[in-house]
C-alpha cells in the first residue's frame, strides 16, 4: 500500500523585486485583489499591502504601485449592470431593447412580417431576422417574436378555407355554420386588398366601393357574434357590474346609461366591450371578457347570460377574425375617418 501526501501550497504569489539596499533580487508576496503594493518586500521585511482607495479596484493578485481607476459613468441609454468596488471595475449595460455599437447604444432589429426572430439581441448583439420557412408565419413586426407554424387544419378536424402564407396563418373552416368562417376569410381579403390598394387609389369611387365591402363584412362578423348573445334584457346594474369587473381602465357609469339609450338591448354588451377595448388599447378584449366572468358569480349575475357570454369568448377565441377586425377598422377609421358610417357598435 503506497500513501501519497499531498500539501496545498496557500502561499501568495510571488513576484520578482530588485532591493538596491542589498542589490540583490528578492521573491516578494503579491497583493491580493482589492489591494495595491504599498512598499516592496526586503530582505528583512515582507511586502506592505493598502487597500484600493475609493474609485479604484485590483482584480487579481498583484505587484502594482497603484490600483486601477474604475470607469466613467455610464454613458446615455446605459445603466450601471455592476457599480465599482475595491475588487471589481464599473459594468455598464445598454438598456433593454437595445445593444452596443460602437460606443452606442443601437435599437435592437424589428424583424417584419415574413421573418421571424432566429436570434435575439442581447445588449451585447443585434436581433438576427430569418425568412419564415414553409409551412411557418410571422404577421408583425417585432423584435422577440419568432416564426409560428400554420395550423393544422385537418388535425383538428377542419378543413382548410385559405391557406396561409409566409405572413398568414391558415384558416380552417368548419362543416357546419360556415358564417363566421366566411367573416374571417372575408376580413383577410379585405385587409390585404385595403393594404396594397390605399398607397395607389386617387379615385373615390374605388375608396367608395371598398368601404362598402368592408361593412359587408363587419356586418357578417357583428351578426355572429350578436347571434351568440341572443337577448340578454340586462338592466344598468348587471351592465354595471360586467364593467367594473374587467381588468384595466373603467367604462363609466354615464357611458353605460349613454349606451343603454342609443343602442339596442342585443347591441349594448358589444358597444360596451368596444368602449372598453378603446379605453384599454394595450389589452385583448376576450381576455378581459375571461377575466370579467370569473368575478360576476360572486354578483348573482343571471346565469343564462353568463352562458351566452361564454358562448362569445369561445367564438371570439376559435376565430382570429374580431382581433383583425378590431386592427383593420382603428387602421380604416385613421385614414378614412369621414367614410365611415356611425354605429352603435
Amino acid at each position: 500500500i503506497s500513501v501519497k501526501w499531498t500539501i496545498q501550497d496557500d502561499s501568495p504569489p510571488k513576484y520578482s523585486h530588485y532591493d538596491p539596499a542589498t542589490s540583490r533580487q528578492l521573491l516578494c508576496d503579491q497583493c491580493p485583489p482589492g489591494s495595491y503594493v504599498q512598499q516592496h518586500c526586503t530582505a528583512s521585511s515582507p511586502t506592505r499591502c493598502a487597500p484600493c482607495p475609493d474609485q479604484y479596484y485590483a482584480e487579481e493578485w498583484n505587484s502594482h504601485e497603484e490600483c486601477q481607476y474604475c470607469s466613467s459613468v455610464c454613458k446615455e441609454l446605459q445603466y450601471v449592470k455592476q457599480e465599482c468596488t475595491s475588487t471589481q471595475n464599473r459594468v455598464c449595460e445598454c438598456v433593454e431593447g437595445r445593444y452596443l455599437e460602437l460606443e452606442f447604444c443601437l435599437k435592437h432589429t424589428e424583424c417584419r412580417p415574413g421573418f421571424g426572430v432566429a436570434q435575439p439581441g442581447t445588449p451585447e448583439s443585434d436581433t438576427v431576422c430569418k425568412r419564415c420557412p414553409e409551412g411557418f408565419f410571422s404577421n408583425e413586426t417585432s423584435s422577440k417574436a419568432a416564426c409560428l407554424k400554420h395550423t393544422n387544419c385537418s388535425a383538428l378536424g377542419f378543413k382548410t378555407a385559405l391557406k396561409g402564407n409566409a405572413v398568414r396563418d391558415n384558416i380552417c373552416q368548419e362543416n357546419t355554420d360556415t358564417a363566421p368562417q366566411k367573416c374571417e376569410i372575408g376580413m383577410y381579403r379585405i385587409k390585404e386588398e385595403w393594404s396594397e390598394k390605399i398607397p395607389l387609389i386617387t379615385v373615390k369611387m374605388h375608396v367608395s366601393a371598398l368601404m362598402r365591402k368592408y361593412l359587408a363584412y363587419i356586418d357578417l362578423c357583428e351578426n355572429n357574434v350578436l347571434k351568440h348573445i341572443g337577448h340578454p334584457n340586462l338592466t344598468f346594474e348587471h351592465l354595471n357590474t360586467l364593467m367594473a369587473n374587467l381588468p384595466g381602465k373603467k367604462v363609466g357609469k354615464e357611458d353605460i346609461e349613454h349606451t343603454m339609450k342609443l343602442c339596442q338591448p342585443t347591441e349594448q354588451v358589444l358597444k360596451l366591450l368596444n368602449l372598453w377595448r378603446i379605453k384599454n388599447g394595450d389589452q385583448d378584449t376576450t381576455k378581459g371578457l375571461m377575466y370579467g366572468l370569473k368575478h360576476l358569480k360572486t354578483y348573482h349575475f343571471p346565469k343564462p347570460t353568463i352562458q351566452r357570454l361564454k358562448k362569445v369568448i369561445k367564438f371570439l377565441h376559435r376565430f382570429t377574425m374580431y382581433r383583425l377586425y378590431q386592427k383593420l377598422f382603428l387602421e380604416m377609421v385613421r385614414n378614412q375617418s369621414k367614410s365611415v358610417k356611425v354605429r352603435c357598435v
